[in-house]
């Protein structure tokens, strides 16, 4: 087996990443080890402590998949020192805590659906969910350590797919959402690849064209998938936090261009920080 070891001097913590909530395709196989599905790919990535990561593929692959994947060009260390501990006490504390969490290069598809599948949903029983729709309806491949994998369904295996077969993958009234996308897509009336690249306001527009997408799943697509780091989803932890710690209004202009980064901070706070 062919394996890649780098080392990274900027911030990552694969389990803060993990469990941040906007991967759900991440399973732990070890210590500080995460298999890990993109697009067409499989990777097992382990960190080996002083900074260094092993990857279980060739140096070819890391550079054109995961190195961008990871967001490695963006000094994530550099962001969280833009935020004063004096002018706001509570952003400092959250993005020292969450140190190590990135905001992950994903596939706009995949984030389209698996946000849909989001709505009033638990992470534990989002994961159930798209893992059932991959074993039900995607693709079936082999990485490097001869362990089969499901490839993200397309638009198309989605459309094929039966409705009780759909149902089976615990989405309830999602099903009808889910459908509609990938309807949308394989029609070519929405193209997600073609979204990274359209201004914030004009892709979130887009993606709310989309039956049962609201605002809050279209930034998180937005920010997740497309990878508009100023994008600001908010959830019932976000509205906490901005009623507790903003009450006068959070400044997202001081913030720009990447409020989407330190609300990722925010939301890791609240959900685990004992005294938030």
């Amino acid at each position: 087996m062919t394996t890649t070891e780098i080392r990274i001097d900027d911030d990552l913590d694969l389990g803060k990443i993990a469990n941040s909530g906007q991967c759900f395709r991440w399973e732990r196989t070890g210590d500080g080890a995460y298999r890990i599905v993109h697009k067409q790919y499989c990777v097992t990535v382990s960190a080996l402590g002083a900074n260094r990561y092993r990857f279980s593929c060739d140096p070819e692959e890391y550079r054109d998949v995961w190195h961008g994947y990871f967001d490695f060009d963006v000094d994530y260390s550099a962001v969280r020192r833009r935020i004063s501990e004096t002018a706001d006490p509570f952003l400092y504390r959250a993005c020292e805590y969450g140190k190590g969490i990135r905001i992950l290069r994903q596939d706009p598809w995949e984030m389209l659906v698996s946000f849909i599948i989001s709505q009033n949903k638990n992470i534990p029983a989002i994961k159930k969910s798209i893992a059932l729709l991959c074993e039900a309806a995607g693709e079936e491949r082999t990485d490097s350590l001869g362990q089969v994998y499901r490839v993200f369904p397309s638009p198309e295996a989605i459309l094929a797919m039966k409705d009780e077969a759909l149902a089976a993958c615990k989405l309830g009234y999602r099903c009808a959402y889910v459908r509609a996308a990938a309807a949308d897509v394989s029609s070519g009336r929405l193209d997600p690849d073609s979204l990274p690249e359209a201004d914030e306001e004009t892709a979130l527009a887009r993606l709310m064209s989309v039956h049962g997408v609201g605002v809050k799943v279209a930034n998180c697509v937005s920010l997740f998938g497309l990878h508009h780091l100023d994008a600001f989803p908010v959830d019932v932890w976000i509205r906490r936090v901005l009623a507790r710690e903003y009450p006068d209004g959070y400044p997202a202009d001081r913030y720009r261009p990447y409020n989407g980064i330190y609300q990722q901070y925010m939301f890791n706070c609240y959900r685990n920080c004992d005294d938030a």
